[in-house]
Formats: C-alpha cells, sequence, structure tokens
C-alpha cells in the first residue's frame, strides 16, 4: 500500500481516535492556571516558539512529570474527560480505572465523548526529581537545564532535544522543523545533535542536511 500524505495520516488518525480542535500554548496558560507543579511544550510549538516561523499544528504537546498526574486530574475533574494513551490503546482514567493501563505514557483530554480532544499530556519519569530523557534513560538533568522560558512566560523543551525526538519519527514536518531550527543553534547544539542523530541512524538523511 503506498505511503500516506500527512493530510491522510491526520484523517486516518481521527477516524480511528476522533477530532482534535487543540489549544494553542497561550490557552495552555489559562487551562493549567491551577495546576501547582511544572510543566513544559514540547514537538512542533516549540520549535515554533525557537524560531518564530509559524506553521500548521494538529494538537500541542504537553509535559508534565508522571508523579504529577493525580494534581492535574484534580484540576480537570468535573471538567473534562482524561483518557490514558499508549500501547495503541485509549482508556479512561476515572473510578472505575483509577490507573493508566499498561503501555500509557500520555493523557488526552477532552470534554465529553462527542466533543474534540484538546491537549495530549506526555507523563514523563523523573529520577530523584530530575528530568529523564525519554531518547536515553540514563541521561537525568535538572528540568532548568534542558528547557528554556519563552517571553510569554511558557517553559519549552530546548529545540536540539526536540528535534533528537523528531530524528527518529522522521516525517516531513520534522525535516521542515529541522530546516527552520538548524540556522538559529549555536555550534554546541548542533554538534550535539549531529551525534545524537548519528547514534540513532548513521546513515540518517538528515545528517545530510547538518
Amino acid at each position: 500500500m503506498a505511503d500516506l500524505t500527512e493530510d491522510e495520516e491526520e484523517i486516518a488518525f481521527q477516524r480511528l481516535y476522533g477530532a482534535w480542535d487543540s489549544l494553542d500554548p497561550a490557552e495552555t496558560v489559562e487551562f493549567l492556571r491551577d495546576f501547582e507543579a511544572p510543566w513544559w511544550v514540547v514537538g512542533g510549538w516549540a520549535i515554533e516558539a525557537f524560531t518564530g516561523v509559524p506553521r500548521p499544528h494538529e494538537d500541542i504537546d504537553v509535559v508534565i512529570f508522571a508523579r504529577d498526574l493525580p494534581k492535574l486530574l484534580d484540576v480537570v475533574r468535573g471538567r473534562y474527560h482524561a483518557w490514558g494513551a499508549g500501547a495503541g490503546a485509549l482508556r479512561p482514567v476515572n473510578d472505575t480505572w483509577p490507573e493508566l493501563h499498561d503501555g500509557a505514557s500520555q493523557v488526552w483530554l477532552r470534554e465529553h465523548a462527542t466533543a474534540p480532544w484538546i491537549t495530549d499530556c506526555i507523563l514523563s519519569e523523573d529520577h530523584e526529581g530530575q528530568w529523564v530523557s525519554r531518547r536515553d534513560p540514563a541521561w537525568h538533568a535538572p528540568l532548568d537545564d534542558v528547557t528554556w522560558v519563552a517571553a510569554d512566560g511558557i517553559r519549552y523543551l530546548r529545540p536540539e532535544i526536540v528535534l533528537q525526538h523528531k530524528a527518529r519519527l522522521d516525517r516531513s514536518k520534522d525535516l521542515r522543523d529541522l530546516v527552520a531550527a538548524w540556522p538559529l543553534l549555536g555550534e554546541n547544539e548542533r554538534a550535539w545533535l549531529r551525534d545524537a542523530v548519528r547514534r540513532e541512524d548513521a546513515e540518517h538523511r538528515w545528517l545530510g542536511v547538518i
């Protein structure tokens, strides 16, 4: 079967899991106003914040520490339904199923069954309070070392780390994000990203760009 275009992939995804009407970063600030724990934005929105180059977004990827999920559930209780997502499955997080299912590493939120999803909350493990890399679990670091705070006060994952994640997916939009961000990275960040991509795949097509 021929490869699907990005639009076709999105249509197929929504037919299976439902529609999205995602918050943007400013709306996320308001949404999480009462969430008293760290959170940060990754993915395409993080690249846009770094480059200043607008681009379409299907959703917003917000990260919290997994240990703080009960705080998030307290904030949204009575207003939004939370669903554990991962391992190809979705299951409510409620009184019937208070724990996430095996393999779930994200929580999706929506008002009710016929409403669109509004945010994808990724659950990050920590090691003694420090951030842990999803690509290299042996890498622990203070959250301030791997994120930056934009002028709007929103915390974003550093662009070179976002691009490390995107290299594995290697979709057309990920390559576009690389091309937009690469000229703005410092030499240390460029060298780090080259090494990270090379470790992922010594023949990765991005190595011809960076």
